[in-house]
């Protein structure tokens, strides 16, 4: 099945490339009980690492930048996505989930993407 995203100009064009990259990392990642999908969405200023069951249809975890947490933490934005992390990796962790599937969102796994994910792995998710 074909999935059409419009072409646009500047950055809705950018938006609609992003949404076709993840449109085509979904076709093969799917989370799953015993494997929930850590997905991860970035945008200039935040990032936003949620853990889904995608069967269920449930968010069994969730940290961001916009936590009180982590809202006021010094550091430049990688600093930042690896607070968000492990800070995730631990909730995670407390609501019982030890693997999980990693969803990029599109994104280039690269930069602040591979932070949170190198920063969850040491907090002791396995992907």
């Amino acid at each position: 099945m074909a999935y059409g995203v419009k072409i646009a100009k500047g950055d809705a064009y950018k938006r609609a490339a992003l949404k076709r990259r993840h449109i085509r990392v979904r076709k093969h990642i799917s989370g799953s009980p015993e494997r929930p999908r850590l997905v991860v969405t970035r945008s200039n200023r935040h990032i936003v690492a949620q853990v889904i069951d995608d069967i269920a249809g449930h968010t069994l975890a969730s940290a961001s930048t916009l936590d009180t947490s982590i809202r006021g933490a010094e550091g430049d934005k990688s600093a930042q996505a690896k607070q968000v992390g492990a800070l995730v990796a631990e909730r995670a962790k407390a609501a019982g989930v030890e693997a999980v599937v990693f969803d990029r969102g599109g994104n280039q796994y690269a930069g602040r993407i591979a932070a949170l994910a190198d920063a969850a792995r040491e907090a002791g998710l396995k992907f």
